[in-house]
């Protein structure tokens, strides 16, 4: 029996069970779209704040730019007051978002010391009225992103979870970390099974997935509904149709070979100089060449290069030359 199995979220019936995790600073609209492409059945946005004195920046407008967008869209909002999250749902559906996604479970120090992301964990209630506002407030279907708890002392996914699920949640996603965890450790994948057998809405298992022969591990060892793939993505599209292929057909596809990472790179580029502009653009792709070009010969040599250049054009053609001659 295949474990690639279409996920349904509202209306809305996904390729596959592979979805890419929210990340800031990386899941900008050129890099949803290319792992949608890839393989992907859903992509999730980088956060974007409640409070509507910040969107007026050039971030939030480019944050909030859906044109060109695979569907379903789907928008994480950021924030730790009902009303105010219930207004930035509303917001974001007027303006594209078809699904929209609560964050609670970045664990940045700057989020979570104004009690936001992960940190509300730590209060059970506030956690209710926000999910009951921000379901109340549209008519598309909201998820969530969770962690473990705010410690491994003090894990509370399983109750978060029943608290999602009678609040109207469509669909959870649970890093296996507490928020004091960070990104340290082993992910704790026995209580995402946990959270998974607690409720009936789809659980999605994230962290550390990072090879098809892991995704298959992963769900069976949590009996979750699909997966949310971040950090492994970073520089490696490919791995959401490796994962795919191999859940569906136990097939090992080939990793893709030097002329298909260097087309795949360098459209990447071009969309990230459309999308940002020159100057924007140059800056923000010096880190997705460092994921791409890591596990090359010479590969780190040539990020430091490209880190010192500030022209576009320049900076496309040392790449280009780099992999033609790899």
């Amino acid at each position: 029996m295949s474990l690639a199995t279409p996920l349904e979220i509202g209306p809305y019936r996904l390729r596959n069970n592979l979805v890419l995790a929210p990340m800031a600073g990386v899941t900008d609209l050129p890099f949803r779209n290319l792992c949608r492409r890839l393989g992907a059945g859903m992509a999730v946005s980088e956060m974007v704040h409640s409070n509507p004195r910040l969107r007026g920046s050039a971030k939030s407008a480019q944050r909030l730019d859906h044109e060109g967008e695979m569907a379903p869209v789907v928008v994480q909002i950021l924030g730790n007051e009902p009303a105010a999250m219930a207004e930035a749902a509303r917001y974001n559906v007027a303006r594209g978002a078809q699904i929209i996604d609560i964050n609670m479970g970045c664990p940045a120090k700057k989020v979570c010391r104004k009690a936001a992301g992960s940190a509300l964990l730590a209060d059970e209630a506030l956690v209710g009225r926000i999910l009951s506002a921000v379901v109340a407030a549209v008519e598309v279907p909201v998820t969530l992103k969770i962690r473990t708890g705010v410690s491994r002392e003090r894990r509370n996914a399983a109750r978060i979870a029943a608290i999602a699920e009678q609040s109207g949640i469509a669909m959870l996603a649970v890093h296996g970390r507490s928020r004091a965890d960070r990104f340290e450790g082993e992910a704790e994948y026995d209580t995402i099974a946990e959270v998974a057998a607690a409720v009936s809405i789809p659980v999605l298992a994230n962290g550390d997935i990072d090879s098809p022969e892991k995704a298959e591990r992963v769900l069976r060892r949590t009996g979750a509904a699909g997966l949310m793939i971040g950090r492994a993505a970073q520089g490696n599209p490919w791995i959401f149709r490796e994962i795919e292929d191999w859940l569906r057909e136990g097939v090992r596809r080939a990793p893709p070979g030097l002329a298909e990472k260097r087309e795949v790179l360098l459209s990447h580029l071009q969309s990230l100089y459309r999308f940002y502009g020159a100057g924007q653009g140059t800056r923000i792709a010096r880190k997705h060449i460092g994921w791409y070009l890591r596990t090359l010969p010479g590969g780190m040599e040539m990020v430091r290069t490209v880190n010192r250049i500030d022209d576009q054009q320049r900076q496309f053609e040392q790449v280009a030359r780099f992999l033609e001659m790899a």
